[in-house]
């Protein structure tokens, strides 16, 4: 085998663990997610108080992802995928024994230590698909997003199921719990290797030539404005769909899980198909029509009067949420040399609307009903809309 022909099949290797990395990450999240009610249920909350709980995973991974470039230029992302992947797969359990014992301060904690597993896992695996994507010289990103989305979909699925069937949270969790172990200690062996001499600081540059924070860096903090108000409306309807659509259509559990899952099978499908479009129109384009997009289907959703409609919104939401934050990603990643750092900030900024944004719309909830309060959403998803043109890829070197 030649090196050429070496190469490509490592970064075949590569684009396909990463690929399974990416939609486990989208099945443990979703198994928690789309069972929300259950938890709100099981531990007697309000919308507010459901809230606060949520807010503790927010906090976590607020916590870990500022720090993630740095742990990734000094471990790899391997290693951080799994030392992500063994803190939410401990945190998972934990969980689920603080729900058997009905304990919100346990389940509290579990939930912190399950963002911070999350946020260093979502980092390091969009860093090496970042990596991948320079490599293979074309839009894969939105793929690799297809695949949490897919991962997430078939989560919801399950939660759907296992609710009908009255399987327990807690031990739909503790198996989920294992598998996620599993996939992130073995995947990774396949990813790109780490180049070391590399690594880059927490101020933004190469390891060993401090250079400017990306944190000073004026695009990459636009691009995570755009991320931040995109990002909102995917976890707004990721945390909240199942749960509004039992408060505000008065449907059973079951069916509210199948909305989220619709929500879900839409970003997915359009994922996958995402990268031609983004390659065909543009970046800024295809932003632009995914926030107009996310703005109708979230109306719809929330103004429909019966299932069919809130279906169809729920659908057209999904869809125009679907490429934001991959778009974001590549984005920041553009200039590979600072890639690690500028993802991480554009991550940190996304995920202060991806994970504090819906716990925010619990507490409005508690006073206009969560189905209203996803109303809210519109104005961020209105700045992302008027500052897409950020995204511009940056001129070849």
């Amino acid at each position: 085998m030649t090196t050429s022909t070496r190469t490509v099949s490592n970064v075949n290797a590569a684009a396909i663990a990463t690929f399974l990395v990416f939609g486990m990450n989208g099945l443990v999240f979703a198994s928690w997610a789309a069972r929300i009610p259950a938890v709100t249920e099981a531990l007697s909350l309000t919308s507010g108080q459901m809230g606060t709980l949520l807010l503790c995973t927010a906090v976590g991974s607020l916590l870990a992802l500022p720090s993630a470039g740095w742990v990734v230029g000094r471990i790899g992302t391997a290693n951080t995928v799994r030392l992500a992947g063994l803190v939410a797969g401990g945190a998972g359990t934990a969980i689920a024994f603080s729900l058997m014992a009905a304990s919100v301060p346990a389940a509290a904690a579990s939930l912190f230590f399950f963002g911070i597993g999350i946020g260093l896992w979502d980092v390091a695996q969009n860093i090496e698909g970042a990596d991948v994507e320079h490599r293979l010289k074309r839009t894969i990103m939105p793929q690799f997003h297809a695949a949490f989305s897919g991962g997430a979909f078939l989560g919801a699925l399950i939660g759907a199921g296992l609710s009908q069937l009255g399987v327990g949270l807690p031990e739909h969790l503790l198996v989920i719990a294992a598998i996620a172990v599993a996939v992130a200690l073995t995947a990774p062996r396949f990813f790109l290797p780490h180049l070391a001499g590399t690594a880059e600081t927490p101020d933004g540059g190469p390891e060993g030539k401090k250079g400017p924070s990306a944190w000073r860096d004026g695009r990459t903090l636009l691009i995570g404005v755009v991320v931040l108000g995109a990002t909102l409306t995917e976890g707004a309807g990721n945390d909240w769909i199942a749960k509004a659509a039992v408060d505000g259509l008065g449907s059973s559990e079951a069916t509210g899980a199948l909305l989220f899952a619709l929500f879900v099978a839409a970003m997915t499908a359009m994922r996958f198909i995402g990268g031609k479009a983004i390659d065909r129109f543009g970046r800024v384009t295809v932003l632009r029509a995914s926030m107009a997009a996310a703005a109708a289907g979230l109306g719809l959703f929330v103004l429909a009067d019966n299932v069919v409609l809130a279906a169809i919104g729920a659908a057209l939401w999904g869809v125009g949420a679907a490429l934001a934050f991959p778009m974001g990603m590549s984005a920041a990643a553009d200039d590979p040399q600072h890639a690690a750092a500028r993802v991480s900030v554009v991550s940190t900024i996304g995920y202060i609307a991806f994970l504090a944004g819906p716990p925010l719309l619990g507490y409005l909830g508690d006073h206009t009903g969560i189905h209203n309060a996803l109303l809210a959403i519109g104005a961020p998803i209105l700045v992302a809309l008027l500052l897409a043109g950020v995204a511009k890829p940056l001129p070849a070197k």
